[in-house]
């Protein structure tokens, strides 16, 4: 499993792509700005070039001639694809903390990359994974609807959730607050956030697996 990731890094991901992260996590320095669009650049940009590459590379007849199964072809592939979320999300939580750090006092019109912030960004990526990934394993080469379903379903989430943020009074409570009351709600959102990223994750890969094996490769 560890060389078919490799295979997929070296293959369709070029080194200044991990710098990535790094320059869109930067932009949550930017005071009280939209910070949901930071973790959607890596489906408007990483995952396009990324999956390109594979496509350019003619990556699905060169692995299919390797001594290895279809499940775990998806299961590498699936691992990349979290491995780099999690690390935009990471990095974009650093800058998000150092933003807060700096800006005590600033006003959010829109979400506060606080706990409760990230959870709702898992939830996002998780609904992303569900779509794109099994969607793409239809033929396991065309990208372009799944990824365009994907992104529309992520950034449906993202502009409702903060809609709803805004004009709730309730829910603004929540993310907006300060109080301990708040940061325990806060916190359970960010717990609640991974657990579904992951089973969504766990979930796509299955589909994604059962369709794949009736891919004629």
């Amino acid at each position: 499993m560890y060389n078919l990731v490799m295979k997929d890094v070296r293959l369709a991901v070029p080194p200044f792509f991990f710098l990535f992260p790094l320059l869109f996590g930067a932009l949550m320095l930017i005071p009280g700005w939209i910070y949901f669009v930071v973790p959607l650049y890596f489906c408007w940009i990483t995952i396009p070039n990324v999956f390109n590459q594979f496509k350019a590379q003619n990556d699905l007849m060169f692995t299919s001639v390797m001594p290895v199964a279809k499940r775990d072809m998806v299961k590498a592939r699936v691992t990349l694809v979290v491995g780099f979320e999690l690390l935009h999300i990471v990095i974009a939580a650093i800058f998000g903390s150092i933003s807060m750090s700096l800006y005590p006092n600033v006003t959010y019109y829109f979400f506060p990359p606080n706990m409760g912030f990230w959870g709702l960004n898992f939830v996002m990526f998780a609904i992303f994974n569900l779509i794109f990934i099994p969607m793409f394993y239809k033929t396991a080469y065309k990208f372009g609807w799944a990824l365009l379903a994907a992104v529309t379903a992520a950034m449906l989430f993202a502009g409702i959730t903060q809609w709803i943020g805004i004009q709730s009074p309730v829910v603004n409570e929540i993310f907006y607050g300060t109080g301990a009351q708040q940061v325990r709600l806060q916190a359970f959102i960010l717990i609640s956030g991974i657990v579904i990223f992951s089973a969504f994750s766990v979930i796509a890969n299955r589909l994604a697996v059962k369709r794949f094996l009736q891919v004629e490769v």
